[in-house]
């Protein structure tokens, strides 16, 4: 049967995957520096055989077979899943992806240390080299797909989104998030808040990360937490890996970046077990992904009733001081103010962080924004969004994500459609189950089983808007999100 050797291949292909993303993790966390060369060379190689296995010639007569065979519906998804994965594959010559994955090892782990640096300078070349493999590879998925360059990258984190809905999604967001900070400013400021004191060990804040990890029903026997520069959640669904960073001045960072993360390694490990090797068993969106992480860090963490929860384990971790009461936290965690780095943001400062990049990679992509122009453009934006000025300062500027320097251009849209999603989920919740107060106090894993039951074990057996309006009652909009903010901070 067709559609049986379909499978058999495809699961193939994820296990290719699998050692890929352990690669990869390796690279990030524990791999010397000297390595660096050797494991960009071996994981391109890795690459063109997963791409070259992807494109072998006998899939073509595979599908048209497996079309005429008598499926279940949900093997009918799956079929259209794994060619619209071949389907990608075909697009790209093994050539152009062998040198996209070099170059990415190379511009990635040479950021590392010319961020820290402040060396634009040095990057400059690297960047421009991803960047143009990157355009190249845009232009053959443009061709193959009948989309615009950029539409056609974002179709590989928002299978079905386009420009075309995202410009008016975010322009609307424009018209009120400004004036939102503002107030919301002007109502903080008469708010004394205390800031927590002293050094946070980062033995100690580990192990308040671990517990919170439990807390939010993380499985160790499938999973890990490491330290890396850019937090990240990798691996498989059967081996997640999270990585964090640390600040012995600042505990905040490392605990939210943590449940960030544990947001969308619960995801993974929700998926639908019977499916995990196939691609319809996998992750929807990217949307969909960070819609997860940042439910549990912004709808869940930030919430009064989990920060009563928390607070007893800042305590126990580090002492008693007066700024871990809950009620500091409360405020300390929601406080708005408008900042240079994207990954510290507040919940109301971020959507600017991202509406900045979607615009930027928008244009570097499209031709009409050059590499050696980024940092003044990201200046001018930074000033026009958030009041701040970037000039000089590459680190906290253009240099900061990790995003482009592997060419994963058309990723940022996904932080705030992740952010929107979320907000859809939370307020559904609650029109089903009751009030975030009493779930978080009494049964938070009411709210874990509502998201597996309405988003995880779904997978991508639906598509994004049947998805969403099957669990939300309707598809995406910016309406839930905004409702959110506005009671979150102005009450």
């Amino acid at each position: 049967m067709s559609y049986s050797a379909l499978t058999h291949h495809f699961q193939q292909q994820y296990h290719l995957q699998h050692i890929a993303a352990i690669c990869g993790w390796d690279q990030a966390t524990m791999m010397p520096s000297g390595g660096n060369q050797a494991r960009a060379e071996a994981m391109s190689t890795l690459a063109v055989l997963s791409h070259q296995q992807l494109q072998a010639p006998q899939l073509a007569d595979w599908f048209a077979a497996a079309k005429a065979e008598s499926l279940t519906a949900a093997q009918s998804v799956s079929l259209t899943a794994m060619q619209r994965q071949w389907r990608d594959a075909t697009m790209l010559p093994s050539d152009l992806v062998g040198a996209f994955s070099l170059a990415g090892s190379r511009c990635e782990h040479a950021w590392r240390s010319l961020r820290p640096a402040n060396d634009w300078a040095g990057f400059l070349p690297l960047f421009e080299e991803i960047l143009n493999l990157s355009r190249q590879v845009a232009a053959a998925r443009a061709d193959a797909l009948g989309l615009s360059c950029y539409d056609s990258l974002l179709e590989q984190f928002e299978p079905g989104m386009r420009t075309a809905t995202l410009d008016p999604l975010f322009a609307g967001v424009k018209q009120w998030l400004p004036d939102l900070i503002t107030e919301v400013q002007a109502k903080q400021a008469r708010v004394r808040v205390l800031q927590p004191s002293g050094t946070f060990a980062t033995a100690k804040q580990k192990a308040l990360g671990l517990e919170v990890m439990r807390l939010l029903g993380f499985d160790f026997n499938h999973g890990r937490l490491d330290v890396s520069a850019h937090p990240f959640c990798g691996g498989v669904s059967e081996d997640v890996r999270l990585t964090t960073r640390y600040d012995e001045q600042d505990v905040a960072q490392a605990l939210m970046g943590v449940i960030h993360e544990t947001g969308h390694a619960r995801y993974e490990q929700g998926l639908p077990t019977q499916w995990r090797s196939l691609p319809v068993g996998q992750a929807r969106s990217m949307g969909i992904h960070e819609s997860q992480s940042l439910f549990f860090e912004m709808q869940l963490a930030r919430h009064p009733a989990f920060i009563a929860q928390l607070a007893p384990m800042l305590v126990q971790q580090f002492g008693e001081q007066a700024a871990f009461s809950p009620d500091n936290l409360a405020k300390l965690y929601t406080r708005v103010q408008p900042g240079l780095i994207r990954v510290d943001a507040d919940e109301l400062t971020y959507p600017a962080h991202v509406m900045l990049r979607y615009e930027i990679e928008r244009d570097l992509i499209e031709g009409q924004l050059q590499a050696k122009d980024l940092p003044e453009r990201w200046d001018q934006l930074m000033q026009q969004y958030l009041g701040i000025s970037t000039q000089g300062n590459y680190k906290d500027g253009c240099m900061q994500d990790i995003h482009w320097t592997d060419g994963s251009f058309g990723y940022f849209p996904s932080y705030t459609l992740g952010a929107m999603y979320a907000a859809q989920q939370a307020q559904a919740i609650q029109t089903e189950l009751g009030s975030f107060e009493q779930l978080i106090s009494h049964n938070l894993p009411s709210i874990f089983d509502w998201l597996q039951r309405n988003i995880w074990q779904h997978a991508s057996l639906l598509d994004t808007d049947a998805l969403i309006t099957q669990a939300c009652g309707q598809p995406l909009t910016a309406n839930a999100f905004k409702l959110h903010l506005e009671q979150r901070y102005l009450g």
